[in-house]
């Protein structure tokens, strides 16, 4: 096999991994568009149904760093397969459930698989292909997948609530899941670290109860407004829990996230960039969402179709990652794509109350933004996951998929939060929606600028450590791509 081919096996082993993710990308979308009518089916108020997206978030976020650490101690591919037996579980409970309880303990369960298998499957895929083309490759094709799915989750809940009924979002998933549990086993290899070492359970507690703590905080913003002394209490308890997190793992022997992995450039600015390229997108498709429907007195027909051309743009961008980052780096593909991202967003402002124009600009702009997302998610993911041995692959996908499932949540609530107080002095018309639109989108465009400025200038190309013998030259080949 030369470097720059896929063999039969490897190309299965690919389908495998990006169709699950594909999955858990749809998962977070999918449920949210069916919320009004699964709300009218189960009599569930609001407030009700706000927890069915908060309680996947909260499981999904609280527990990836976690499970992406015993993947590399105990097993990847045994990782993978209970996250796939948890997600088939699940996704049946919710589409038999008769009353909410029962579509909260689906939603958990799905979180949890989210959390076990995001970052096993992640670990995976970057275990194996090397460090190159070929792994540039793959992860190009996950960071199209991931945009797509959430896409494609926001248009087929829609159609699958209309034709078939809510409850068909999560049998979705289940004869996809049992799919892969009958072809798992016997295409992949398990992937493990050499050395089991004992798991850093005071680490593993307070991060948890970190990201628990932010996730939630941000969840009741959405929900209880800004002024809610709740949230507040929640975010504070969260820099607190993260200070702590920091102070264990610099003493601990055996740390869950080591420090100096952290510390590296291209893990922390390759998540900051993660972190923006996702929230802002989320928040983005949002605010989008209410000028099409509240401004443009859009159907939620028109409005998925809208968000299906982003997903078309993603798509593309993630099949011509690969080649963009081999020929000018991880780091100057990253910024790209966060000021590519940054610059549509931007031209939102200009969006006014003539259908035929603001859906056009929507649609062009949408699909180069989502282009540029893409960009940006196979960059920072190709970032966080160069020159680290094998032995720290689940860390590095742990905190990938962690970014992931935080940015979601962070998005909506921060960027909403803007456009409402923007707005209130013009009331709740056409005229105020359109005011707070324009000024949250503008918020975006300069987040992503600044930090795709910060990584232009601080980002490091990343170095080996502890690499087999064998992978030293293929290590040495990828550091000189992602130079830039």
């Amino acid at each position: 096999m030369t470097t720059e081919t896929l063999t039969g096996r490897q190309r299965l082993i690919m389908c495998l991994l990006l169709g699950a993710q594909f999955m858990f990308a749809l998962d977070f979308s999918i449920v949210t568009v069916a919320l009004p009518v699964i709300g009218d089916d189960l009599d569930m108020t609001p407030a009700e149904l706000s927890w069915i997206v908060t309680l996947f978030a909260l499981s999904a976020a609280g527990l990836m760093l976690l499970m992406g650490r015993i993947g590399d101690y105990y097993g990847r591919k045994r990782m993978f397969l209970i996250g796939m037996a948890l997600l088939t579980i699940g996704s049946a409970i919710g589409g038999f459930a008769n009353e909410p309880t029962l579509v909260y303990v689906a939603r958990i369960l799905q979180g949890v698989a989210t959390a076990v298998t995001a970052p096993a499957a992640l670990a995976l895929l970057t275990t194996s292909f090397p460090e190159g083309p070929l792994r540039n490759k793959a992860l190009g094709l996950n960071g199209a997948l991931l945009s797509l799915g959430f896409a494609v989750g926001a248009v087929l809940g829609g159609v699958l609530t209309d034709l078939l009924g809510w409850r068909f979002t999560f049998f979705l998933n289940v004869p996809v899941g049992l799919l892969v549990l009958v072809l798992a086993p016997a295409l992949i290899k398990e992937s493990t670290e050499p050395i089991r070492q004992k798991l850093d359970v005071p680490g593993a507690v307070t991060i948890s109860l970190a990201l628990l703590s932010l996730v939630l905080g941000f969840s009741r913003a959405e929900a209880k407004g800004w002024s809610s002394p709740q949230v507040w209490i929640l975010l504070a308890a969260a820099a607190v829990l993260f200070s702590f997190f920091w102070l264990i793992e610099s003493r601990s022997p055996h740390p869950l996230a080591a420090v100096t992995v952290l510390k590296r450039p291209s893990v922390a600015l390759g998540n900051l960039g993660g972190l923006l390229t996702f929230s802002m997108e989320s928040g983005k498709v949002f605010l989008l969402t209410i000028y099409l429907q509240r401004v443009l007195d859009s159907s939620a027909f028109l409005t998925g179709i809208a968000f299906a051309v982003l997903g078309a743009g993603a798509f593309t961008g993630g099949m011509v990652a690969a080649k963009i980052i081999n020929k000018i780096g991880a780091r100057n593909t990253l910024v790209f794509g966060l000021l590519l991202q940054g610059a549509t967003a931007a031209t939102f402002v200009l969006l006014g109350h003539s259908f035929a124009a603001g859906y056009v600009h929507i649609l062009v702009a949408t699909a180069l933004g989502g282009f540029g997302h893409v960009l940006a998610i196979v960059s920072y993911t190709v970032a966080v996951t160069s020159g680290l041995p094998d032995s720290e692959q689940g860390l590095a996908g742990g905190l990938s998929a962690m970014t992931q499932q935080v940015a979601f949540t962070l998005g909506t609530p921060i960027l909403a939060a803007i456009a409402i107080t923007a707005g209130a002095t013009a009331g709740a018309t056409k005229d105020g929606i359109l005011d707070g639109v324009h000024t949250g989108l503008l918020v975006d465009a300069l987040a992503l600028a600044v930090v795709a400025g910060l990584i232009a200038v601080l980002y490091k190309v990343p170095r080996a450590t502890a690499a087999p013998a064998e992978s030293v030259q293929t290590v040495e080949t990828a550091e000189a791509e992602v130079a830039g």
